[in-house]
């Protein structure tokens, strides 16, 4: 099969979105960056997972979009939202996607996107997810999708699955793949992507993800928050705690957040440990933390951890 019947093959599946079927966003705005080439806000990082496979492909990982959209029926809350968080972002998140999702048609087979694609919830993000990926997203949600008003939300975030229960049906109906957890082959690639957002895993994922492994084929695991190593936490806490320098011997910071659930949650942290051993799990992709930091997971697989795409980055990964 050549590549073009290969790709059409793949679109409509709900899972990995050809690039092939992307519409095309225009290019870069001259009155943005005025002495650039095209792309050169773009800022991506590359990597190469050798599998050993007889056709090599390359995908785009995309994470932490951002997108603060608001119409203006909306309430009152969102509106404050709407001018809050896009100046939190800077306002140019929609065009970052747009920039990405144009030089991935020119560069790469198909887009991940690891969660936090919304900011919060309102009509027009889930209107924004729905035109520029239709049925074709795969990838993870973020614990911002859970969100309907950010931090307003009433009641508060209680980081839980009851928390995520309360739009959940929401969410499902405007993402193209199951959000809980959801599988896609892709030129004898496996990726599996699963809703982690506030650092634990459910016995539905473990048990699905070991039915995958059954398949015997290499394993890309797709995820929001991170499996947390010493060189990412470390990585994270000197981007994000104020005055964070580090200590004269090194030492690291003590777990918190996500990194303390990995490491208290037992289901959470007996998986890990069996993730360490499982030969077919090849490469973890993740975003959250809007940096990009990488580290070995184990004897097998490498973890990527991609800056945020409202930043103009994004991750080049090629399979061979």
């Amino acid at each position: 099969m050549d590549r073009r019947l290969f790709l059409k093959s793949l679109a409509g599946t709900g899972a990995l979105i050809a690039t092939s079927q992307l519409p095309s966003w225009g290019k870069d705005r001259p009155e943005v960056f005025p002495e650039r080439g095209t792309w050169e806000r773009l800022s991506l990082s590359y990597a190469v997972v050798n599998i050993g496979l007889e056709r090599p492909f390359s995908v785009l990982h995309l994470t932490d979009s951002h997108l603060a959209a608001a119409y203006p029926e909306e309430s009152e809350k969102k509106q404050r939202l709407h001018i809050r968080r896009t100046q939190t972002f800077g306002g140019h998140q929609e065009e970052a996607l747009r920039d990405a999702l144009d030089w991935a048609k020119d560069h790469v087979e198909f887009i991940v996107h690891t969660g936090d694609l919304i900011d919060w919830q309102s009509e027009e993000n889930f209107d924004l997810v729905r035109k520029y990926f239709g049925d074709g997203l795969v990838g993870s949600v973020g614990n911002h999708e859970f969100t309907p008003d950010m931090w307003l939300s009433e009641p508060a975030e209680s980081r839980d699955e009851a928390f995520k229960d309360l739009t959940r049906n929401k969410l499902q109906d405007t993402y193209p793949f199951d959000i809980r957890f959801h599988s896609q082959v892709a030129n004898g690639v496996n990726f599996v992507t699963l809703d982690d957002v506030y650092g634990y895993v459910t016995w539905e994922q473990v048990n699905r993800f070991r039915e995958e492994v059954k398949k015997g084929l290499p394993i890309v695991l797709c995820m929001h928050v991170p499996f947390f190593t010493e060189t990412i936490w470390r990585a994270q806490t000197r981007f994000w705690i104020k005055g964070g320098k580090m200590e004269g011997d090194g030492s690291l910071a003590e777990p918190v957040g996500d990194y303390k659930t990995q490491l208290e949650d037992p289901l959470t942290r007996d998986f890990i440990a069996y993730l360490k051993q499982e030969p077919l799990l090849k490469c973890i992709l993740a975003g959250h933390l809007h940096i990009s930091v990488e580290d070995q997971f184990s004897p097998t697989c490498r973890e990527y951890v991609t800056a945020g795409g409202f930043l103009f980055h994004g991750r080049e990964v090629i399979f061979v």
